[in-house]
């Protein structure tokens, strides 16, 4: 083996090294969580449970055990685990919602263990307790990790269009991400490949080129052994979702005709009843309330309705309690939601920022226009707008409309258009139930993200929000 390949396999025991220090360091944070809720179980508890004291000891073992793998379960299924690649708030609010979640979990079974509904201040102060600590140790680990992985710089390498929005989302991440130069790719091949192989940079960054080019320069960074990223295209994404299969001994993709296979689309419909159903019992008092302070306010209709699009284009009305005044439209132009919009009430402002104002779309799911999961609907006249520079935009339109969907959890309010089509078509084209299941817990996060509900910019077009 040369020096090179000593190099190599050096850097990837360190790499290793590296993230199972990280993925230790995140094993922990679940493990003293889970010894509080123990200690709480054990020393706390007792005095206010009679039941306590007919469990052996390896019971309530066994009992502090599924603690754990639950809180490990949600923690992972929503972020809490990923220290360094997510911001540490997202990390913080994953543990938070997982905490909550399991601790309601082990509110139930105690009350069932009792036979009613026991007095829940022991749990609340547990609760609270835990959520300090998970703030403490989510700062202690990022910063930890970012001992361990400083930025990585890179080379940004870039094609005819502009590039100062990406430029921008990188410069966000200034803890994981430093782009150190920027390049076109339309210079001699031999200075690009040169200027990619410095060991100035940590990776090369591949942002919007012809696909020819593309292919070429990823395949010779592959041979060097860089670090790629690089932005999809809409059939890179299709592709990724496509079933591999061999015909004799040549590897093939299959993408199918049809996004949702009947047993999904079975129990996908399942799916959206029963929690439709059991979210509008539990939030009734909430729509309640809004609506008579809608009406009180100016008078106006509770509701606003509005023509949207679901499966194969199918126009429906869409429901949403009204968040802007009655003459918002009275030209009947269509107009997005701006930052900072003077429409919007302030009433609407706030129902808006806690999605109270999405509601009354239960009722669309339990009449079949919507799902849970699944690509926002739009306006046709907006549609319309997309697939004069976009046609593939149609793509989304495969499944039905959701209540939210994976542009909503991985994007925001004003992503853009094209890259809100990659997101959608990455769900349709990789649907589990337990990816539906997934995105549901992970909506959880996106009520309390306040990007996740800005406005558009003033010259910039996105889903309408009314």
């Amino acid at each position: 083996m040369g020096i090179k390949g000593h190099l190599e396999k050096n850097m990837s025991k360190i790499e290793t090294f590296k993230r199972t220090l990280i993925l230790m360091c995140s094993m922990l944070g679940v493990l003293l969580l889970t010894l509080i809720y123990g200690y709480t179980w054990l020393n706390v508890l007792p005095g206010h449970y009679v039941w306590k004291i007919n469990l052996f000891f390896k019971g309530h073992i066994l009992l502090i055990v599924i603690y754990g793998v639950l809180l490990f379960f949600f923690t992972s299924v929503l972020g809490g685990l990923r220290i360094g690649y997510l911001k540490p708030m997202d990390v913080f609010l994953s543990n938070v919602f997982a905490l909550i979640i399991v601790n309601i979990v082990s509110y139930a079974q105690i009350s069932l263990m009792e036979l009613r509904l026991f007095k829940a201040s022991p749990m609340i102060v547990m609760t609270v307790v835990q959520i300090v600590f998970a703030g403490i140790w989510t700062m202690l680990s990022n910063y930890l990790y970012h001992i361990f992985f400083p930025p990585r710089k890179l080379l940004f390498v870039h094609g005819d269009r502009p590039v100062d929005d990406i430029v921008a989302k990188f410069a966000t991440r200034k803890d994981k991400y430093i782009i150190k130069n920027k390049i076109s790719v339309n210079i001699p091949e031999e200075e690009l490949r040169e200027e990619m192989l410095k060991k100035d940079y940590d990776g090369v960054v591949l942002w919007d080129l012809p696909a020819k080019l593309r292919n070429r320069n990823l395949k010779y960074l592959y041979a060097h052994n860089v670090r790629v990223y690089m932005s999809p295209k809409i059939s890179d994404v299709i592709i990724k979702g496509s079933d591999p299969l061999h015909i004799f001994d040549t590897p093939i993709f299959l993408t199918r005709e049809y996004s949702l296979k009947v047993e999904q689309r079975f129990f996908k419909r399942i799916i959206d009843i029963v929690c439709a159903l059991i979210l509008t019992i539990i939030t009734s008092p909430i729509m309640l309330v809004t609506a008579i302070i809608i009406k009180c306010y100016d008078g106006g209709p509770v509701l606003y309705k509005q023509i949207r699009c679901t499966q194969g284009a199918r126009e429906f009305k869409i429901m949403k309690f009204r968040s802007m005044r009655v003459d918002a439209e009275k030209d009947g132009v269509a107009r997005l939601a701006t930052k900072n919009d003077s429409r919007i009430t302030p009433i609407g402002r706030f129902i808006r920022a806690v999605r109270i104002d999405e509601l009354p779309q239960l009722f669309n799911i339990i009449k079949g226009d919507m799902s849970f999961i699944g690509p926002r609907p739009e306006r046709p006249e907006i549609i319309r707008q997309y697939m004069e520079d976009m046609p593939e935009f149609a793509f989304r339109m495969k499944v039905k409309a959701g209540l939210a969907g994976y542009a909503q959890v991985y994007g925001k309010y004003n992503t853009t258009p094209y890259d809100k089509l990659k997101l959608d078509l990455s769900y349709i084209e990789n649907y589990s139930v337990w990816l539906d299941i997934k995105l549901m817990l992970l909506t959880l996060k996106i009520l309390v993200t306040p990007e996740a509900t800005e406005g558009v910019d003033e010259n910039q077009t996105t889903a309408a929000k009314v």
